[in-house]
């Protein structure tokens, strides 16, 4: 498949759905509708919605069933992000290319629109259409789980407390499962569930998602060492900076892009059962592990 066109397409879709979603910049209080559309059209590869999307087709899905939950994920991830780039946490001036939120409209303002947008997000999936093997409580449900504290989050405080001390190994990956990989794995199973899919079908897709996450991160980390502050659109070498744990620091630059490889090998045997439905995907995988930015 010509993923560019793929990716193209799919990120209008993703926009304009999103663009639907939202209070405009008008709707009193204008200032915070402004900051959640500030950060949420800031940019990006809507890849995360994009994968709800890809997963819902793999199974033989209609995709416009999985647009409410590809518009929440994209809004938890954004969510994340703003908070993220607060001066309490990794404290970045720079997200997509752009000065963060708090820059633009203040610390005060950034919580809340990330708040805003966290709360948008379950009001959206709430929306989706039910599917006979999934009522639209187990969307809401999936998405929550995902997010909260045992997984998103549990990620997000163990990286925070990770700061300046040893790390083991057993560790980093507990983080790269949770602040990563949990949301990316959810990505799919939402899209997955969705298209109706079959026990079977749901499992392959949360092997997929889980391997895909993991390695998505351990890149994520080479690139921060490799790539410049304008390839990333955020600040490059905050982790060094911060002493935090990552692949490379632990394993080296050569080991870590083995174990991205590694990772992205065992989604790709996990849904070859979907052949030529799940092309989107196989492209997804191979176009995440060779990224230079």
């Amino acid at each position: 498949m010509e993923l560019k066109s793929y990716l193209n397409e799919r990120l209008q879709l993703v926009d304009a759905a999103l663009d639907r979603a939202m209070p405009s910049e008008k709707t009193r209080p204008a200032t915070i509708h402004k900051a959640m559309r500030y950060s949420l059209q800031a940019g990006g590869k809507r890849l995360r919605p994009i994968l709800v999307l890809a997963a819902c087709e793999a199974v033989g899905g209609k995709i416009k069933n999985a647009l409410p939950a590809a518009c929440a994920v994209e809004m938890v991830h954004t969510y994340s992000l703003i908070h993220d780039d607060l001066p309490a946490m990794d404290n970045d001036d720079f997200r997509r290319g752009k000065p963060t939120s708090h820059k633009v409209f203040g610390e005060g303002i950034a919580i809340l629109a990330g708040d805003g947008l966290l709360t948008q997000a379950f009001e959206v999936i709430a929306r989706t259409r039910p599917q006979p093997r999934y009522p639209t409580a187990k969307f809401v449900l999936e998405l929550a789980r995902a997010g909260g504290s045992l997984e998103l989050i549990a990620g997000q405080v163990e990286d925070l407390e990770g700061e300046d001390r040893v790390v083991s190994f057993e560790d980093l990956r507990y983080i790269h499962e949770r602040k990563t990989a949990a949301l990316i794995r959810c990505c799919v199973r939402l899209g997955a569930m969705a298209g109706n899919a079959t026990p079977a079908q749901l499992k392959a897709v949360t092997t997929y998602g889980h391997g895909l996450g993991v390695a998505f991160q351990i890149i994520d980390d080479i690139l921060d060492c490799t790539a410049t502050t304008e390839q990333l659109g955020k600040t490059a070498g905050k982790d060094a900076k911060a002493n935090k744990a990552t692949y490379p620091s632990l394993l080296g630059l050569e080991k870590s892009r083995a174990e991205a490889a590694r990772w992205t090998a065992s989604t790709l045997g996990a849904i070859a059962r979907f052949g030529k439905a799940g092309e989107a995907l196989r492209a997804l995988a191979d176009y995440l592990l060779k990224r230079t930015y």
